[in-house]
């Protein structure tokens, strides 16, 4: 199938959205008529300019109010048709995109509808033109693709064929599967667009707060099932109405949206494969095993005042690599690594961002195999020269200017460790305080980029998204999600800040864009693990004795149990399967930090109820003395 997008989807003026669709790899493009008016360029060099692209006009739109107006708009509505053709003529389209009508004078009546067309159909085909026919979902009498199916099967002309929209059918909770009996060859275009489910008036909720498919709640999965089931093999188009989206970069919006486009197509085909779906081949999603490396760039002083704070947590300085600035620190199954090169990625890393985890090793079940995928993706493979004896490493670059390597079980590259590296000759053995695993990564973005990180990972990775929450911040709202397996191997956090005054925001601010802020480590013992940090020297986050008075009653817990987890500086959280606990260290850098956390029972939040408690006592911790509350 080929793929198309909306002008209307991104930012820009015209020349600068068709840049930036053809380089995500559209193989076409829906011409919005407010983008050609604005446009200042005869329609012959309008259409040039998109095959000097390599793109085709896959669609032109739309043309409003025309099925059953009385007279005299009826024959207002064909002179309007006839400019129409001649304009697209001249820009070299030859399908048009007419949608329900809307206006108040505008009569009912299938038969009455399906006679327009039919005229319609008639002057299009003396033009070579075909015309589609869309329900809106607000549409005055037409507002189902089943009733406007019918007005297409009554019209009957070759050139008068049907347009679905996976927003027109989801947000009027038409059940998709209707679209099955619906022929192939009758239906013109797809246009596919997702959305938050919000309760709000249709035609607002379509204007401003579309998204990618796989991006919202909407299930534009079972859409495209259906569509596929009718042998349609047409243009798969987005059609993408958000404020945001015409607010970005049009560059990413574009590769958001062919990433969608291609990752639905795939889900599809696999789901579907009696049906001949054309799509780019590549692997199914990658499992993730869990998190092999996480690694720091620093510079010597930083990585001295990382070390020690390792140091508390239990980690040992373990391995140095043969012939670079990279140590390993490690514990349980945990491993950091501190890159203090003078050259490479991690130093260029550095130069921009300062100290910042810039990259995370994972453990796939087949690192080429991920690359592939990832590559099909849009996502842009890494490679930089290896020394001798060191192994090339399948890598992508990762959301935020940082890097994922991939490590499998199949190559030497499960040997990395004993490969590339050698045990540190004054080696001292910390004490371990019961680190076992990454539970999770954190990942701060602006809010704006919060969708691009859901669709990256969830497209590439076998993983799934959880509701979104809001962590309350004294300064503003964060929005946070969570990206993860069934297992639980992989859990990533997203953090979107809307104002740089909060926590997140300030750290997005001083690292000069997204990045991870914090590490959560797992331990089976909190208790233990807590006490074994004080025997190293540890220093924890210190919370609010009013947070603990408040817990008591909110969960009904034994004073005693509150007195633990008061000495200890636990936080603690409860849901319906099982209880979690938090034990954060202090900030350093700009705002990093490490998180220690016990799950018990089958607790599969991340604490967010306590997150406004733990920012409150990281800003008290940053705020210097003397300095008046905000």
């Amino acid at each position: 199938m080929k793929t198309a997008i909306a002008t209307v989807s991104i930012a820009g003026d015209l020349s600068e959205k068709l840049a930036a669709i053809a380089a995500a790899g559209f193989d076409g493009v829906e011409i919005f008529e407010n983008d050609f008016l604005a446009y200042d360029g005869s329609p012959r060099d309008v259409g040039q300019m998109v095959r000097d692209f390599g793109l085709e006009i896959s669609l032109f739109q739309p043309f409003r109010d025309f099925e059953g107006m009385p007279e005299p708009q009826r024959s207002k509505a064909f002179d309007r048709a006839e400019r129409k053709f001649d304009l697209m003529g001249e820009l070299g389209a030859d399908l048009v995109l007419v949608c329900s009508n809307v206006s108040p004078v505008s009569l009912g009546g299938i038969d009455r509808a399906a006679q327009d067309f039919r005229e319609l159909g008639e002057r299009a085909a003396r033009h070579g033109i075909r015309v589609g026919y869309e329900a809106l979902a607000w549409g005055r009498h037409v507002n189902d693709h089943r009733d406007a199916w019918e007005i297409v099967r009554r019209a009957d002309h070759p050139n008068v064929g049907l347009i679905v929209d996976s927003f027109h059918t989801l947000a009027r909770k038409i059940d998709p599967d209707t679209i099955r009996s619906i022929p192939g060859d009758k239906i013109f275009f797809v246009q596919l667009a997702d959305a938050p489910k919000i309760d709000m008036d249709l035609l607002y909720w379509s204007r401003h707060f579309r998204n990618m498919p796989g991006e919202g709640d909407l299930d534009v999965y079972g859409f495209m099932r259906a569509v596929a089931a009718t042998g349609y093999n047409g243009t798969l188009s987005l059609e993408i109405f958000n404020d945001q989206f015409r607010g970005g970069s049009p560059k990413f919006i574009s590769v958001d949206g062919h990433r969608s486009l291609v990752y639905l197509m795939d889900r599809v085909r696999r789901s579907e494969p009696d049906i001949r779906i054309e799509c780019p081949e590549m692997p199914d999603r990658i499992a993730v095993n869990g998190v092999e490396f996480v690694e720091f760039a620093a510079d010597e002083e930083e990585a001295r005042e990382l070390g020690r704070l390792l140091s508390t947590l239990g980690f040992t300085r373990a391995l140095r690599h043969v012939s670079k600035d990279v140590e390993l620190w490690r514990q349980g199954n945990i491993n950091i690594v501190i890159n203090t090169e003078r050259d490479g990625f991690a130093y260029a890393s550095h130069v921009v961002h300062g100290m910042n985890v810039c990259d995370i090793g994972l453990k796939v079940e087949d690192a080429a195999a991920t690359v592939e995928r990832a590559r099909a993706l849009n996502a842009e493979p890494f490679e930089q020269p290896v020394g001798p004896g060191e192994l090339k490493i399948p890598a992508i670059r990762s959301l935020g200017g940082g890097l994922i390597h991939f490590i499998d079980e199949h190559s030497d590259l499960a040997r990395v460790w004993d490969i590339e590296f050698r045990p540190v000759s004054d080696q001292q053995a910390a004490n371990g305080v019961g680190l076992t695993r990454i539970d999770h990564v954190a990942q701060t973005m602006n809010y704006e980029e919060m969708l691009t990180s859901l669709l990256f990972y969830t497209s590439i990775f076998q993983t799934s998204k959880t509701p979104m929450v809001d962590v309350v911040d004294p300064a503003g709202l964060v929005r946070s999600q969570a990206i993860e397996n069934e297992a639980g191997t992989l859990r990533i956090t997203l953090n979107g800040a809307e104002n740089r005054r909060t926590l997140a925001g300030h750290f997005i601010a001083e690292r000069f864009g997204s990045a991870v802020q914090h590490l959560a480590f797992a331990t089976d013992d909190i208790f233990a693990t807590a006490a074994a940090l004080v025997g190293n020297g540890f220093e924890p986050l210190a919370i609010s004795a009013n947070y603990y008075d408040d817990l008591a009653a909110r969960f009904d817990l034994e004073q005693d149990f509150v007195d633990r987890l008061q000495a200890s500086h636990i936080l603690y959280d409860r849901d319906e399967q099982g209880e979690y606990f938090q034990l954060y260290s202090p900030g350093f850098g700009e705002g990093f930090f490490f998180e220690i956390v016990e799950r018990r029972g089958g607790y599969g939040g991340y604490g967010a109820p306590n997150a406004q408690f733990r920012i409150a006592a990281q800003k008290r911790r940053m705020r210097p003395k003397g300095m008046p509350r905000s």
